[in-house]
């Protein structure tokens, strides 16, 4: 990152990360259909199965966040977002890092994500990561609008 952010677990139902997730979907819903959609909720976000991270700036504005939900077989990444205007600072490959490493802490060894095709940014960072395209799993469908990716 190039300038300074500090990245930790917090809940996701704080007005600012709500408006965070809130411009997350403004920008994603005109991207797809709305049978395309599968991100969660905040209820579902602070389910204690859910690892959710915050990126603040230096005066302590959340600028990005992002989750990862534990399951028995796997963790997901899910609602990884950074306003427009901190994009390309490593914020995201900052929250991304710190989740597999907290999510490893606890014992997860495999994670898994679903993006949109439409979204070349987010794919480019999850390879750089070391995920790979892999086809549905969970309870998602073959859709031809998603990309589903893992990483052992």
């Amino acid at each position: 990152m190039t300038a300074p952010f500090h990245i930790a677990l917090e809940s996701p139902s704080q007005p600012e990360i709500i408006a965070l997730i809130e411009a997350l979907d403004a920008y994603t819903k005109p991207l797809y259909p709305a049978e395309s959609h599968y991100g969660i909720d905040i209820a579902a976000l602070s389910a204690v199965n859910v690892l959710f991270a915050v990126a603040r700036a230096a005066d302590g504005r959340a600028v990005a966040c992002g989750g990862l939900a534990i399951g028995p077989h796997y963790g997901e990444l899910k609602r990884i977002y950074t306003q427009p205007e901190f994009r390309g600072q490593g914020i995201a490959a900052g929250i991304l890092g710190f989740l597999e490493t907290e999510a490893k802490q606890r014992g997860c060894r495999r994670f898994t994500l679903e993006t949109g095709y439409r979204q070349p940014e987010a794919i480019a960072l999850y390879e750089r990561f070391g995920y790979r395209r892999c086809g549905p799993f969970g309870d998602y469908p073959d859709d031809p609008n998603s990309v589903f990716m893992s990483k052992d």
